[in-house]
């Protein structure tokens, strides 16, 4: 893993993990790199010091792995859009998103609700609608407790949980 600093066109600076150079600009050249403060695509590597190493005489081996605790991948918040204040429980990461991961989530976010319909704390009642052919079928998103989600995939109705982080805009 490589950690760059970057910068995208309205300046705005964060950090970012790579598998490698190449896949940096991959993913840039893609536009699949997004600025999580303003979602801006047009991301850039910016100046960083190197880590330079005190003295040769006595290098430690390399370990295995080294990840930096940032790195680490954090479990990502499982909430209700916040403006709803709807019925699933909130769960809090054991840290923060890394940067890279809260700009795909943004853009996520911003994919179902352009795709999809909100149906609020009745998301529960309308996917069983359309699962059983009551209503028309269509991509929905809204609340749901914890034993409504239960009983829908007992009754063979796939759903999916989505990590919802603010939007990038906002």
């Amino acid at each position: 893993m490589i950690h760059y600093q970057l910068r995208c066109s309205a300046q705005h600076e964060f950090d970012g993990w790579f598998q490698d150079s190449a896949g940096f600009e991959k993913l840039a050249a893609a536009g699949l790199v997004e600025c999580p403060h303003c979602g801006g695509t047009q991301v850039t590597r910016a100046l960083m010091a190197p880590a330079v190493r005190k003295s040769r005489k006595k290098a430690l081996p390399a370990p295995v792995e080294q990840v930096a605790p940032e790195a680490k991948p954090a479990e990502p918040p499982v909430a209700p859009p916040p403006e709803t204040g709807g019925g699933m429980s909130q769960r809090v990461a054991a840290g923060p998103i890394p940067a890279q991961l809260l700009a795909m989530l943004q853009r996520m976010r911003a994919e179902v609700e352009k795709s999809c319909d909100y149906v609020g704390e009745g998301f529960a009642e309308e996917a069983r609608k359309i699962h059983n052919g009551e209503a028309e079928a269509r991509g929905i998103y809204g609340e749901a407790t914890e034993a409504e989600a239960e009983a829908l995939a007992e009754d063979g109705i796939d759903i999916a949980r989505l990590p919802w982080v603010p939007r990038a805009d906002g």
